[in-house]
C-alpha cells in the first residue's frame, strides 16, 4: 500500500474514499488519532492518510487531482 492523500478531516476521507471504490479502486483510510495520546499525533502529522495499491495509485492520483480541480458545475449532483 501507497500513501496517497492526506484528508483535512473523517468526512473528506470518507467521500474519497467512496470516489475511489466507484472506480474500482480500493482504499483504505489511516487516521492519525490515537486515544491513548488525546489526538496529539493528528496536531503534529494531519487528520491521517488514504493509502491505495501501488497498481492504482497512478489512476487513483488522477482522480484526486480531478476532483481537488472540479468546480461544483463539474460535479454530478444526484437529482431529488
Amino acid at each position: 500500500m501507497k500513501n496517497l492523500y492526506k484528508p483535512e478531516n473523517e468526512a473528506e476521507a470518507i467521500a474519497l474514499k467512496k470516489i475511489l471504490e466507484d472506480h474500482n479502486i480500493m482504499a483504505v483510510i489511516q487516521s492519525f488519532h490515537d486515544t491513548a495520546y488525546n489526538g496529539i499525533f493528528q496536531n503534529q502529522y494531519g487528520w491521517g492518510v488514504i493509502r491505495v495499491d501501488e497498481s492504482d495509485f497512478d489512476k487513483a492520483e488522477e482522480i484526486i487531482n480531478e476532483w481537488k480541480n472540479a468546480t461544483p458545475e463539474d460535479l454530478e449532483w444526484d437529482q431529488v
